[in-house]
């Protein structure tokens, strides 16, 4: 296949998985709302789906087309390399700045991927499902002991 026939395929490719990665990104943020959001807009707690798929299996294609689309961005890279270091060349003419600009940007790259394993999230108790997305509870509603936290908005008298 001619060089240039692979790019265009490979490109095209390129414009579908962020074409679905945005689309999937927007279905999950507006359509397919977390819990919290659910409590707000149907004032109960529902399940949402679209073509049979919660937002956790949409994410998961959302997550799985991103490593589609980066798999190909880097093909894509290796395919363009000749004419990436030309113009690297001409814009940085320097060696010795090329070799620092380009040290800099495999140290960005390798923690910005890295940063996932490194982090650890922080854990906060909400109890049982009484949280209605409104943050912490400090008690449960069942529980003898007095609480000095107004009732839930969202719950009827």
């Amino acid at each position: 296949m001619k060089k240039a026939k692979l790019n265009l395929i490979i490109d095209s490719l390129l414009l579908l998985c962020l074409a679905g990665i945005a689309g999937i990104g927007l279905l999950i943020k507006y359509v397919l709302v977390p819990g919290y959001q659910r409590w707000e807009i149907y004032g109960r707690n529902v399940s949402l789906f679209f073509w049979g798929l919660d937002r956790h299996q949409w994410g998961t294609i959302h997550f799985v087309i991103g490593l589609v689309f980066l798999a190909l961005l880097v093909l894509h890279v290796v395919l363009h390399w000749s004419m990436i270091v030309g113009i690297y060349r001409c814009l940085i003419p320097n060696r010795f700045a090329r070799w620092i600009t380009a040290l800099i940007l495999l140290v960005l790259t390798v923690l910005l991927f890295a940063f996932p394993y490194f982090v650890k999230p922080e854990v906060v108790e909400q109890g049982r499902g009484k949280g209605y997305g409104l943050g912490p509870m400090p008690c449960d509603a069942t529980c003898d002991t007095k609480c000095d936290i107004p009732k839930c908005p969202l719950e009827s008298p």
